[in-house]
């Protein structure tokens, strides 16, 4: 298997997640634009292959390790990890703003409160585009609660990295599974994230749909984009409403399961497609939904399942829940995951064969190290026949955005 050689060719062929590394790296060679798809991916301003070698070495869709050999508990599926938990925000209103238990958020909460962290790295919605994403960087704990909830679409949380580590100060980011990837192999060359980065926190991905399934939803309403001044993913409850506000004062909403239950319908990015880890395994804590069965029966109060990957994860963690900004109840194994998160089970089986089918059609593949790909092959002919031939009809080939055009599409 061969490996992408330049970033146009991650990007031509599926392989990109739009993470927004390219421009923190080289902003005077790549700008973050959004493709008549609706997906964020970097626009050539000055192409320098030999000088993109560097943003290669860590681009997702080029490279993907996981190292957490270290923990003390291995799991064949799940990874390396020190402990699974059932866990959510102890404060009630953060709860039940934020997305399922309120975790993520009641941790970039707490480590601005606590000191332990000057500002949080994250994306949130658009101000000027509220169904869209950007990069954000939140200085104060009501910042990050204002910003809670899940965004599904496009983001380039990484497109800040840059200016968070030019600050000098320490930081945590919360993000994808994929921009952790990222983030681990930029370390390798950039001591600073060793120095400065105190904290990779991640939520279990389902995959990032691009802008199309979010249009779909304006349409089915007659709205226009322009018309939106809310669009609110999910958070309000668990796993709470879509919501859509407009500029005339109307206001729409979609239940979870309408939302998502076509899965056929998500417009999940091919990158998500052909993740090998979509549940964290280079952050130092993931956190989860965890509904039986994979799914969600109605509203509930909001639990996370919470993987500490790395003894720093672990330590963060038993902190917050003695200073009260998280409980927990129950400790986790990798078997309730597997009932929780059944479709991340089916791909880690399924990712070995998709790979071999993109080999044999002549696309690229991403090294990849650490993730158990070989071991976990369930040598399914079925996915292996499937990825090959979506390379043959083009089905994964993407044309690169121009770099006028804005993220505003």
């Amino acid at each position: 298997m061969r490996q992408p050689e330049t970033i146009g060719e991650v990007v031509e062929t599926g392989l990109c997640i739009g993470c927004g590394l390219c421009e923190a790296i080289a902003p005077d060679r790549w700008t973050m634009r959004m493709t008549p798809e609706g997906r964020l991916r970097p626009a050539s301003i000055a192409s320098d292959p030999m000088a993109d070698a560097e943003i290669l070495a860590a681009c997702p869709g080029a490279t993907v390790e996981a190292d957490t050999s270290t923990a003390p508990f291995q799991d064949k599926v799940w990874g390396g990890y020190t402990s699974m938990t059932r866990a959510w925000a102890k404060d009630p209103d953060t709860r039940f703003r934020a997305a399922t238990g309120g975790v993520l958020t009641a941790l970039g909460m707490w480590l601005l409160n606590s000191g332990r962290a000057a500002f949080i790295l994250h994306c949130a919605a658009d101000p000027d585009a509220p169904m869209r994403s950007r990069w954000v960087i939140s200085d104060h704990a009501e910042q990050v609660y204002r910003r809670a909830g899940s965004r599904y679409g496009p983001s380039d949380t990484l497109a800040g990295l840059e200016k968070a580590l030019s600050r000098g100060q320490r930081f945590a980011i919360i993000a994808k599974p994929c921009d952790a990837n990222a983030i681990r192999a930029r370390a390798k060359t950039d001591p600073r994230l060793d120095d400065l980065l105190i904290a990779v926190l991640v939520m279990v991905c389902g995959g990032a749909s691009d802008l199309g399934k979010s249009r779909a939803v304006l349409e089915e309403y007659d709205l226009k984009e322009k018309d939106v001044t809310l669009f609110r993913y999910r958070g309000f409850g668990n796993p709470g409403p879509t919501r859509i506000e407009t500029r005339d004062g109307r206001a729409f909403e979609k239940t979870y399961l309408d939302m998502w239950a076509d899965e056929s319908g998500w417009r999940i990015q091919t990158r998500c497609k052909l993740c090998p880890d979509a549940i964290g395994e280079a952050s130092d804590l993931a956190a989860a939904d965890i509904w039986p069965g994979g799914a969600p029966s109605g509203e509930d109060a909001g639990f996370n399942g919470v993987i500490c990957r790395t003894a720093k994860g672990q330590a963060l963690m038993d902190a917050a829940i003695a200073d009260g900004a998280l409980a927990s109840d129950k400790a986790l194994g990798p078997r309730d995951f597997d009932d929780f998160q059944p479709h991340q089970v089916n791909k880690k089986h399924a990712i070995a064969a998709r790979l071999r089918g993109l080999s044999k059609a002549g696309a690229p593949v991403y090294h990849h190290a650490g993730l158990r790909i070989d071991v976990l092959d369930a040598a399914d002919e079925r996915e292996e026949d499937g990825a090959e031939q979506r390379v043959r009809s083009g089905r994964f080939a993407e044309n690169m955005p121009d770099p006028t055009e804005t993220k505003h599409g």
